[in-house]
């Protein structure tokens, strides 16, 4: 059985070394068509810095010159075994988590494997290392730790969409609001959105951005705002889009139609702190039965319980 663990864990590394090498050698490729690395030189150059290529590449961060052209070089191939389907569920997902790491789907997919090999290796080698550990457990913790680094990207992506979807809901009425306050100071709606969008700096303004980008190349803005509707992915989004374009459809005061939608959004986000208040005693009940309710018996029962043995060691002293 430890050649059998020995085997494997020559396996894991070898096959993280081969990632490596490949994913350098891709990067490599991208620096000879691309090469942005001149670009900052010249730029370098231009400011009057005396500097190098190779400082410039050591300048930049680790995952840029090794981990995201690894994962871009393995999502290549496993795109080619993956379900069209499956790609445009994750690139949905990535939409609407504002695609932080700037990933494409086969690459994230293929960053699932990688957190698989780091975990399940990581504790292969602490297994290895650690004293007195049974082959069992050793199998049963790569396995589990496996599994959880092969979810782990999955898992951090949905807390991504939650946390940003928080942020634009919470941020929705006082954006209304300043909007309607520019409606009525004379300015179009695209001008309104412009003036959020240089105000602020959070996922709603970023929104706000992109659409005014989009209808500034061209596209329809009714379009470009259903378009960041899909890609907010809350409804509270979605009905103040289609409450803008209905207005303009039927020739509606933009203004009170935006006043009207500011207030409903007040309303919806004290009803979801509301919410949150109730489920805080829920959500206590857990932490209470297994750490404060053990602490204060101990607390409450050691004195008494020291009292009783001091009683019946006296008693049977006699």
């Amino acid at each position: 059985m430890v050649w059998v663990l020995l085997i494997v864990l020559i396996v894991v590394v070898g096959g993280a070394i081969a990632l490596a090498v490949v994913g350098v050698r891709y990067a490599r490729q991208a620096q000879e068509e691309a090469d942005p690395l001149l670009a900052r030189l010249a730029e370098a150059s231009q400011r009057g810095e005396v500097t190098s290529l190779e400082d410039i590449e050591l300048a930049q961060p680790f995952n840029q010159r090794v981990l995201i052209p690894l994962m871009k070089r393995m999502g290549e191939f496993s795109a080619r075994f993956t379900p069209d389907k499956v790609l445009e569920d994750t690139t949905r997902r990535l939409e609407l988590a504002g695609n932080p790491a700037r990933l494409d789907a086969a690459t994230f997919l293929a960053s699932r494997f990688i957190g698989a090999v780091i975990f399940g290796g990581f504790f292969l080698l602490v297994g290895f290392l650690a004293p007195n550990w049974p082959v069992g457990r050793v199998i049963l913790t790569v396995a589990l730790f496996t599994v959880v680094g092969f979810f782990f990207p999955q898992i951090w992506l949905g807390s991504r969409i939650s946390r940003r979807q928080r942020e634009i809901r919470r941020a929705m009425p006082d954006a209304l609001d300043l909007l309607t306050i520019c409606v009525e100071a004379g300015l179009g709606f695209d001008a309104a959105m412009s003036k959020v969008a240089e105000k602020w700096q959070n996922e709603l303004s970023v929104g706000f951005g992109r659409c005014i980008r989009e209808v500034q190349l061209g596209k329809p803005q009714r379009e470009a705002l259903r378009d960041m509707a899909d890609r907010l992915g809350i409804p509270e989004m979605t009905s103040f889009v289609a409450a803008v374009i209905q207005s303009q459809i039927l020739g509606v005061s933009l203004a009170k139609v935006l006043r009207i939608q500011a207030d409903q959004m007040r309303i919806r986000r004290r009803q979801l702190a509301e919410e949150e208040a109730h489920k805080a005693p829920v959500k206590m009940i857990l932490p209470m039965a297994f750490l404060t309710f053990p602490s204060i018996l101990i607390i409450l029962l050691t004195p008494a319980g020291i009292q009783i043995t001091q009683t019946l060691g006296g008693t049977l002293g006699q």
